[in-house]
């Protein structure tokens, strides 16, 4: 696993646990075990890989829950974002891809757990049609009126 040096944050939906890293490991990936399918409550979950050296907790700290013997998810204990994935004896703690500030920065270079792998990710269509928010507008201006998410940036203080 090479070490790529970067600087990143990102942090849970609501703003109370933020981190910054200063590097990442080759490991963007994403894994369809049934185990990772509970913890995201997904279809999937995407992680990348952190030096333990490489993240500072700049707002709170996640709560964590013993998925098994050998490693712990780490989770906002107000909103519920997963965040972490935490193999104790790895010398690097996984982050979830969607929790970063920017996560398209964070391309899935593999794929793991594929006997839980879904069908329809095996051969599945990508398309550009589908809804946005312009086409969903009526809803999304409702959502947006009242969004109480932590915006895709660090903040002195949060809820402002």
């Amino acid at each position: 696993m090479d070490r790529i040096e970067t600087e990143a944050s990102g942090g849970c939906q609501c703003g109370a646990v933020r981190w910054h890293i200063t590097a990442v490991l080759d490991t963007s990936h994403i894994c369809h075990c049934r185990m990772c399918q509970k913890a995201a409550g997904n279809f999937f979950i995407a992680l990348i890989g952190v030096p333990r050296d490489a993240i500072v907790w700049t707002r709170g700290q996640p709560a964590t829950f013993a998925s098994s013997d050998k490693a712990a998810r780490g989770f906002c204990r107000d909103c519920g974002t997963p965040l972490t994935y935490d193999y104790h004896e790895s010398k690097h703690i996984n982050l979830t891809t969607g929790s970063f500030d920017e996560p398209e920065r964070f391309q899935p270079k593999v794929q793991f757990g594929l006997e839980a792998r879904l069908p329809v990710f095996e051969d599945l269509p990508l398309k550009a049609e589908g809804t946005t928010e312009e086409t969903m507008a009526a809803y999304v201006g409702a959502i947006r009126a009242s969004n109480h998410q932590h915006p895709d940036h660090d903040t002195d203080r949060w809820p402002q």
